[in-house]
């Protein structure tokens, strides 16, 4: 073979080689773009958000009145059962009456000694009037008729306690929310019924002592209970400790719910809403923040423009907004945060910014 052929050869082999390489490289800077994840970005702000508190808490009757005799007496009979509504002055409890009988004959008496009493003052004052009698045995009739009179009032309210004690009535209107006694039974140290006024009812949170200056009676709170799923019930403060427990650094606020329709029952778990005020924090799209498996920190990756990179920022979440989250810390308003194509990054990770 000439030297010719040989040189043709040896060109031809360099360019087949030039033209390989050229499209091996060209395919490495397809396959390089083709790996670079695209995102989709969104540029946040800050809002004016309100500082909404949850604390949770057991509903509890407004008043509760223990109904019990002041003497020890034998049950006649009970016209209300446990859970039964009842109203203010209804008849609940009838008693024996054995000793009303005893006081009566009691007032009987003390009025007859009055009488009598009466009588020797008025007869002794007349006495005087005729000089047939002295101012000292005057005077001692005064007091022996002034005592009398103390006998017959004495007398007279034991027997209006023991007609009282012989119906009980309820004090208040609310629901029987325990008997301890049945007919027939002998009053001893408990109650014979309890009634619990649940109109209103109310509500007792600890609120952290830093947050003390913010409430005041008067404000207005949302609650809602499990059993009745998203329904709100708006309560008000009626009430705040003066003082704060030392162990838990709280204060405890009374909360007053009217409970019109008796729909919330004493006992109930509820979650109450307090509005303290408000603060300006940004807000990020829900989609953006992303929850780190195995933990219960939460990330949002942040754009930056002048490497084309993503930093992988921990942020603490406040409140949910609809679609939004409310972030306390971790992203500066005007930031561009990424809110498709987390799932192919990393934190340092070039990224195309999808158009």
């Amino acid at each position: 073979m000439n030297k010719s052929i040989l040189k043709f050869m040896s060109i031809a082999a360099c360019c087949v080689l030039a033209c390989a390489c050229s499209k091996k490289s060209d395919d490495n800077k397809k396959a390089e773009a083709d790996t670079i994840p695209v995102v989709k970005l969104e540029t946040v702000g800050e809002e004016e958000v309100e500082q909404t508190f949850t604390y949770t808490a057991s509903m509890e009757a407004d008043k509760i009145n223990n109904i019990s005799s002041s003497m020890p007496l034998r049950i006649k009979s009970i016209l209300v059962e446990e859970g039964q509504r009842v109203g203010k002055g209804q008849r609940v409890v009838v008693l024996d009456d054995v000793n009303t009988t005893t006081y009566e004959l009691q007032v009987a008496n003390a009025e007859a000694q009055l009488k009598n009493v009466q009588i020797n003052y008025d007869r002794a004052v007349e006495l005087l009037k005729i000089g047939g009698g002295t101012r000292q045995g005057v005077d001692q009739m005064e007091l022996q008729l002034a005592n009398a009179r103390n006998a017959v009032a004495s007398a007279r309210r034991a027997l209006a306690n023991a007609r009282e004690n012989s119906v009980l009535v309820s004090p208040v209107n609310g629901v029987v929310t325990a008997r301890n006694y049945d007919p027939g039974d002998m009053t001893g140290n408990l109650p014979i019924l309890t009634v619990a006024q649940v109109q209103p009812i109310k509500a007792i949170i600890n609120v952290s002592e830093s947050e003390y200056s913010l409430v005041h009676t008067g404000m207005t709170t949302t609650m809602t209970f499990d059993t009745y799923g998203d329904a709100e019930f708006t309560g008000t403060i009626t009430k705040i400790m003066p003082t704060v427990d030392a162990a838990t650094r709280t204060f405890g606020v009374e909360i007053s719910l009217p409970n019109r329709d008796d729909r919330i029952l004493p006992g109930m778990f509820a979650k109450v809403n307090l509005v303290l005020g408000t603060a300006r924090h940004t807000v990020v799209p829900d989609r953006a923040v992303v929850k780190q498996q195995g933990s219960g920190d939460h990330y949002v990756y942040v754009y930056d423009p002048k490497t084309e990179t993503v930093a992988f920022n921990k942020v603490e979440l406040g409140q949910r907004l609809g679609g939004s989250y409310e972030l306390i810390s971790g992203v500066p308003a005007g930031s561009q945060v990424v809110v498709s194509g987390q799932a192919a990054l990393a934190n340092g990770k070039k990224v195309q910014v999808q158009k």
